[in-house]
């Protein structure tokens, strides 16, 4: 009499084990649903009619004309757009260099509890949740020759005899622009070292101690190769920060003098909001879609391939 029961119940486990599994499975999609949601409203649509436009002569008013790839002919042959990807990659890679000396300073100075280190800490990253509009006009505000504290304190070290707007000039602008960018966003990257370096064994350290490794050697063959991770992600968010940078340049130098600090972004603007030739700004997106697409990319691959 026990086999029939034995052999019952074991279609019967089968079964309650798929209704619970269907249950999780429906219960995960539920919860995931929002997100999801979320995200086809607002990246997924988006970028669909972003590269429906691109195909189109695409105006502000009237009918929109099919192009074809016409688009993004006319933008990679564009003096105005290769001038602008190569500002923007001079500024990406200066404040790149300048965010990470910066961080790594600041990093090893709290990395370690002491007294104050915690307020030091509050300080050095209460200006990432400052905006960034709202930074630049502050910076707007102390650069000013009319009372800013900025042209006002070199003035009084003698460095300058009079003081101007630094935005007048090239190199003085991106200068300018990349010492509040350094201000705004210096300390998110501080934190990412920090965190870093903390998750590294101090039995790691001891051991160079032990061997006698000196701090350049513990920094260059320890510090840095455990923190390879960190870095990588540190990196993707200042490389794709400084490609897209907008508000600062916007703000604080206005593209000029001339159009020597117009940005990618900046262009893409001034493409679909001045000319109004929304297809071709459209194009352009895009493209740069894809370059930060295959940047992102060739960084993680050489992550990857360096951690094996």
């Amino acid at each position: 009499m026990s086999l029939p029961t034995a052999r019952g119940a074991a279609p019967r486990a089968a079964k309650e084990r798929t209704a619970r599994q269907r249950r999780a499975a429906a219960t995960g999609a539920l919860m995931v649903a929002p997100s999801t949601l979320v995200i086809a409203v607002f990246f997924l649509a988006p970028l669909v009619l972003t590269v429906w436009m691109s195909l189109h002569d695409w105006p502000l008013f009237g009918e929109q004309t099919f192009t074809g790839l016409d688009n993004y002919k006319d933008a990679l042959t564009d003096a105005e757009v290769w001038h602008a990807l190569g500002f923007t990659t001079l500024y990406t890679v200066i404040t790149t260099i300048v965010i990470f000396a910066v961080a790594f300073g600041l990093a090893f100075l709290v990395r370690s509890e002491r007294p104050g280190v915690g307020l030091f800490r509050t300080a050095m990253f209460l200006p990432v949740v400052v905006g960034m509009a709202a930074s630049a006009l502050l910076w707007s505000a102390l650069y000013s020759p009319q009372g800013g504290t900025i042209p006002q304190l070199l003035s009084d070290l003698h460095l300058v005899t009079d003081p101007g707007s630094p935005f007048t000039a090239y190199w003085p602008a991106l200068f300018a622009v990349v010492v509040m960018v350094v201000w705004k966003t210096a300390g998110l990257t501080m934190v990412l070292l920090v965190v870093g370096m903390q998750s590294i064994p101090a039995e790691v350290y001891e051991a160079a101690a032990l061997d006698g490794a000196g701090k350049v050697a513990v920094f260059r063959r320890i510090t840095l190769p455990l923190m390879r991770r960190t870095l990588a992600l540190a990196v993707v968010l200042s490389v794709t920060g400084s490609y897209l940078a907008f508000d600062q340049f916007y703000i604080l130098t206005h593209g000029g003098p001339g159009l020597s600090t117009m940005t990618v972004v900046s262009t893409i603007y001034r493409t679909a909001f001045v000319s109004y030739r929304l297809g071709y700004a459209a194009a352009i997106a895009v493209l740069l879609l894809v370059l930060l697409a295959v940047l992102n990319t060739v960084q993680l691959r050489v992550l990857r391939r360096e951690g094996r």
